[in-house]
């Protein structure tokens, strides 16, 4: 269920109950036309969402990867080559010149939404490797 924006207001995407993403795990969602992976952390209502797609294995698993931190940093894992991003930015920590497009989350009445996008480009050195989100 999709809430229309009004003006200025973004478009928030309900995703499901907060109680239906495992701790320390992910679930994938269509927002828009987009995979978006939403990630809970731990027992709380701590929720990060970052593209669903690798860019290094070209696929969308993100969402299937390992939650966990390198040096405080909360991150997960790509379940196909390893590669860890950060759940802050959506950067690689393994390759700084990669960045994953993010994406706002919240908690409303128990249930996450997600913010869609205007744009957002998937950054892989000096050039852009997909636009996320819609055109405004």
């Amino acid at each position: 269920m999709t809430n229309a924006a009004e003006g200025n207001e973004a478009t928030w995407t309900r995703v499901c109950a907060v109680s239906e993403i495992v701790p320390n795990t992910g679930v994938c969602c269509l927002i828009g036309r987009d995979q978006v992976a939403v990630f809970r952390v731990g027992d709380s209502h701590e929720l990060y969402a970052l593209s669903n797609f690798d860019p290094f294995s070209r696929a969308n698993v993100l969402s299937r990867g390992i939650i966990g931190d390198r040096a405080g940093v909360p991150k997960v894992a790509s379940p196909i080559f390893k590669q860890s991003f950060s759940l802050h930015t959506g950067e690689c920590l393994d390759d700084p010149e990669v960045k994953l497009p993010t994406f706002q989350v919240r908690v409303t009445n128990e249930i996450v939404e997600v913010r869609e996008q205007v744009t957002q480009t998937l950054r892989v050195g000096n050039s852009d490797l997909i636009a996320i989100g819609r055109t405004a």
